[in-house]
């Protein structure tokens, strides 16, 4: 089993004589005063856009603040409803909660319009649209409630990220009725090219016109009544965005960040979206590929422009595996270089060849150009990896390779590496993902020790929750427990791991085996940490990890895909 080379690692560090560094034993008060309050509603309740921005955040010495979580929680097929009797988000009292937050004194936020206008992201995919209707009886329009949320925010003292997506190809699995076979016929009709649009013909009305033409300009065979509606979903999300940046022009103080959903590395049904969207935000913020991700980056650089006086690092990227010109996965829309380099774009990293020590490494690794070379790759980024660790250098590590590996990466990893010190890692999701999740704590970081470091304990705990969290769920979750929870709900609940609620299986079954499983696999990840350093500051001082344990995990959407842990810092 995996879990069992994993275990090794254990075992090898023990052999080695690899003993604990010595402990940070600076005292840093456990309360720094008044924190940077900054209201965030997040695209969805999903781990990744809630745990991991929160600890981000506090890492920064930020107090984000979120509405109540039943307000912006997506409930699939089958799964019990909320207070509201809605499986979606709650639009009305989520406005409410922002103008709360304004007249409180807040003026920082990262707002999702993709759970303020259509109660999260999965809604979004299939949403046509509704009135709200506020607590006191007012109703708007949805375009009503931009315009009235923007007014309500207009003071020029306000620092605003606006986040949205740009529609996914086909809608989710299990949710609205949706099968797997209706998502995959949905997305090959959806993958074919339109007749593309440039210049003055690129215009919403356009882009509309031609969802039913393929590349030619001939009708594409498919049934009309999922056609009605999702050209409907598709058109309502562009126009929404569309009165969005209407509603904000001249105001300096708002950004916009737009992720690309699930896409495809050709032509399709997004490239005139794409387009429009690209030209229409151009100096106002960035489209970048991925989306889960976009609530950390908004607070990244968010703390870059605002906290941080313009002080950024050069990076240095080093890629191994050799495929960097290529997509890494059908769901890109870029090559992984392209991904990677928008992303520093829009963080304002310039990046550099020069083996400086005042820098920022990147290194990643892409699936593998040549199947021979496999051990090659792995031993050449260990390397890297060792090189920085004993020149000082500040690293941030993405696993972009989907699994190509199998476990060996992981296990070396493990096995011969300092893992806290690392400023950020990522490997759980698609390369897009992947990048935003992993430089947006790790040029956190690196500006936050620019700033002088953590000033409180809560800061402190907090960036090692950021890279403990990603460890665990990308390196033993996703490759082991994950597994081996799927096969035990299967095998002896007779359960559907990706819906609990639909075969009637108990959470609490799932989570006692899930801790169980994950106690075990994460041992030799949290040894690792403990037995390792971390940076203090830019020039090069280390103190001690320090350990942390697993206290608490829950299923938020009650299937295993996504899984929430809280850390212990001790």
């Amino acid at each position: 089993m995996k879990r069992k080379l994993l275990s090794g690692a254990l075992a090898l560090v023990m052999l080695a004589g690899c003993t604990a560094p010595v402990p940070d034993t600076q005292k840093l008060p456990d309360d720094g005063g008044e924190e940077t309050r900054v209201a965030y509603v997040p695209l969805d309740n999903r781990p990744v856009n809630t745990d991991r921005v929160e600890y981000l955040a506090g890492s920064l010495g930020y107090e984000l603040v979120m509405p109540d979580a039943e307000d912006y929680r997506t409930r699939l097929d089958e799964q019990p409803m909320g207070e509201s009797g809605l499986k979606y988000g709650d639009r009305a009292a989520l406005y409410e909660w922002v103008l709360e937050q304004e007249d409180s004194g807040c003026d920082r936020y990262i707002l999702s319009l993709d759970q303020l206008l259509s109660g999260g992201l999965v809604n979004s995919r299939c949403f046509t649209g509704a009135d709200v209707t506020l607590g006191d009886g007012t109703t708007m329009t949805e375009t009503e409630l931009i315009e009235s949320l923007i007014a309500a925010l207009s003071a020029p003292e306000n620092e605003i990220w606006v986040i949205d997506t740009v529609m996914r190809l086909a809608p989710t699995v299990g949710y609205d009725g949706n099968t797997l076979e209706d998502y995959s016929t949905l997305r090959e009709y959806a993958m074919l090219a339109r007749p593309e649009l440039s210049g003055d013909e690129l215009t919403i009305e356009n882009i509309v016109k031609n969802y039913p033409l393929d590349e030619s300009g001939s009708v594409i065979a498919f049934d009309e009544d999922i056609t009605s509606a999702y050209f409907k979903a598709r058109e309502r999300k562009l126009e929404l965005i569309d009165c969005a940046l209407k509603a904000t022009e001249g105001m300096d103080n708002v950004r916009f960040l737009i992720g690309v959903d699930d896409s495809a590395p050709s032509a399709s049904i997004q490239t005139n979206e794409l387009a429009w969207l690209r030209r229409a935000i151009d100096g106002r913020g960035a489209v970048l590929s991925g989306a889960d991700e976009d609530g950390m980056l908004a607070v990244c650089k968010m703390y870059a422009e605002l906290d941080c006086s313009g002080a950024l690092p050069e990076l240095r990227v080093r890629y191994f595996g050799g495929s960097e010109n290529s997509a890494m996965s059908a769901y890109d829309h870029q090559t992984a270089a392209e991904v990677v380099a928008a992303h520093l774009d829009y963080l304002g990293l310039d990046s550099t060849d020069s083996d400086t020590a005042d820098r920022l490494e990147l290194i990643v690794l892409t699936m593998p150009a040549d199947e021979s070379k496999k051990s090659r790759y792995i031993s050449d980024a260990i390397a890297a990896l060792k090189e920085n660790r004993k020149n000082g250098v500040a690293t941030v590590l993405m696993d972009a390779s989907r699994n190509k590996y199998g476990a060996d990466f992981q296990s070396r990893l493990v096995k011969s590496t300092e893992l806290g010190f690392l400023m950020g890692y990522a490997g759980y999701y698609d390369l897009a993902n992947a990048s935003g999740i992993a430089l947006a704590n790790g040029v956190a970081r690196w500006l936050c020790l620019a700033q002088g470091g953590p000033r409180t304990q809560v800061q402190l705990d907090d960036f090692r929750r950021t890279l403990a969290d990603s460890l665990i769920k990308d390196i033993c979750y996703k490759n082991d427990v994950k597994i081996e929870l799927d096969a035990y709900i299967r095998g002896e609940l007779g359960g559907d791991p990706d819906n609990f609620c639909r075969s009637g299986t108990d959470p609490d079954d799932v989570l006692t085996k899930a801790r169980q499983l994950l106690d075990e696999s994460a041992a030799p990840v949290l040894d690792n940490l403990a037995h390792s350093s971390y940076l203090t500051d830019l020039d090069g001082g280390t103190a001690g990890f320090g350990s942390l344990s697993v206290k608490d995990l829950s299923f938020p959407w009650l299937r295993i895909f996504e899984l929430h842990i809280f850390l212990e810092a001790h």
